[in-house]
């Protein structure tokens, strides 16, 4: 069941046009329906996650930075992955890579409960101070390596790695439940291919969706920093 923090409750509406036109614009017109995701969009004050300085520019058709050399995700990627991801809001999330916790309000919204991972301390407590700012009450932060997944909470009915790496961390695989499906950009530092994988009966399946950018998944499994 969708969270229902309605905008009124987070939001003085200053950014509600510009938060609909992003939806419009670069999200369902770029083929991601899901009504849930769309919903979810619609309802996240995204400039609440970048600095004071850039929030003008929060509803723009781009990444963003947010310190510590890391990205808040462009909208569609946001969109994207979260579809792939097929929640219902039954569901235990792992994400990988906190980073400004947008894309954590984004799963919040959608499942019953997440579970966050960043290696940086600094982006970690700003995106726990945020997040706790806007209410979610259903999302756990932490700080450490992502992609040795969260062993205490597994396993995990989805999971989100929000940077690339050279290729699926075993842990990861490790900690995904029957039935579960994780989505990670896959690649070189440079370019990767956004990736779905499936356990389906134990049977590990990947697919290969559209190519990606994204900062990298540094530590063991991935890159060095």
């Amino acid at each position: 069941m969708d969270r229902g923090r309605g905008e009124s409750e987070r939001d003085d509406g200053r950014y509600a046009r510009e938060r609909d036109r992003m939806v419009d614009e670069q999200v369902a017109a770029r083929g991601v329906t899901d009504p849930r995701v769309v919903a979810a969009l619609r309802r996240v004050p995204r400039h609440r996650f970048v600095q004071e300085a850039l929030q003008d520019r929060a509803y723009g058709d781009h990444p963003l930075p947010t310190g510590e050399e890391q990205t808040i995700s462009q909208p569609y990627i946001v969109g994207l992955m979260t579809s792939l991801l097929e929640l219902s809001g039954r569901e235990k999330v792992l994400e990988v890579g906190t980073g400004s916790g947008y894309q954590t309000a984004v799963l919040a919204e959608l499942a019953r409960r997440v579970c966050s991972i960043e290696r940086l301390p600094r982006l970690a407590e700003r995106a726990r101070a945020t997040l706790e700012a806007l209410g979610y009450d259903n999302v756990w932060v932490r700080v450490g390596n992502g992609a040795l997944g969260w062993p205490d909470e597994a396993p995990f009915d989805r999971i989100i790695v929000t940077a690339g790496g050279p290729g699926v961390p075993p842990p990861l695989v490790q900690q995904l439940a029957d039935g579960g499906r994780m989505v990670l950009p896959v690649g070189s530092p440079e370019n990767q291919v956004l990736t779905l994988v499936e356990n389906v009966g134990g049977e590990i399946r990947k697919q290969a969706h559209s190519d990606c950018k994204f900062v990298k998944l540094v530590g063991k499994y991935a890159w060095e920093s």
